[in-house]
């Protein structure tokens, strides 16, 4: 049985995750910046905002006072923003999206790993999204650019951290939550229904099986793809015969 600390676990895929954690006996704590997510959370839940260090030392500490120590970290907190160019992004927003998709995973990198050399060993997770391997879609300029910057921060703390810690990469794929469809028109929709059709999943499909990968496969410099290659190419080889909806439960 390992403790576990997610953030952003009050909803969507952290929320998944974390109770997929919880059925398999695992000691899960997440962090949300909802109070009533937090006080509705049916796993232990604390108010945390990623954006402020202090306030995931504080999460760090209330897991170790509830379970005596941390083993594994998931950095999963994001958000995204308008589809819009760069440069038509309100300054506010833009800012928003750095601070929680990057600023947001510094921070919890740098209080899960002093936390873990201290206790002598642990893992973190980062959450990949579009734009850690390079791909380019207009509209999600400040999006990608945040999650490009997460993979190369993961790869720099790879080769920095102390003996017994370790740091990864969690690549979920598309994922049917508010991250994946937010900010679409109803005609950028309708174009990227076939794509989304194929390529995406529920949470309900992807949780459990990085659920059984966070623990199992927690080594330093470890990456954990749910759409690997090989998947894509094969749904999209099969796609007419095989008809999917995610959308509908």
């Amino acid at each position: 049985m390992s403790t576990i600390v997610i953030t952003g676990g009050t909803r969507g895929l952290g929320l998944g995750l974390a109770r997929a954690l919880v059925e398999r006996g695992h000691q899960v704590m997440v962090c949300g910046t909802d109070p009533a997510r937090v006080q509705a959370s049916d796993v232990p839940a604390r108010v945390a905002d990623v954006t402020d260090r202090d306030g995931l030392q504080a999460l760090w500490d209330g897991a170790v006072e509830a379970y005596g120590r941390v083993d594994v970290w998931i950095n999963n907190a994001g958000v995204s923003h308008a589809r819009e160019p760069a440069w038509r992004l309100p300054a506010g927003q833009a800012r928003h999206v750095v601070d929680v998709n990057l600023v947001g995973v510094l921070n919890g990198c740098a209080v899960a790993v002093a936390g873990m050399a201290a206790q002598g060993g642990g893992h973190v997770w980062n959450m990949e999204g579009l734009g850690t391997d390079g791909r380019l879609v207009p509209g999600l300029g400040v999006y990608g650019a945040t999650k490009r910057a997460v993979g190369y921060l993961t790869g720099a703390l790879a080769k920095e951290v102390p003996d017994g810690v370790g740091v990864g990469l969690l690549s979920p794929g598309m994922v049917v939550t508010d991250l994946l469809t937010y900010g679409y028109s109803e005609e950028e929709r309708r174009r990227s229904a076939r794509v989304l059709s194929i390529l995406a999943d529920r949470v309900e499909t992807v949780a459990p099986w990085l659920a059984d990968r966070v623990v199992s496969r927690a080594r330093n410099g470890a990456r954990v793809r749910w759409l690997t290659p090989g998947r894509i190419a094969w749904r999209f080889a099969t796609s007419r015969f095989a008809r999917r909806d995610p959308f509908t439960p």
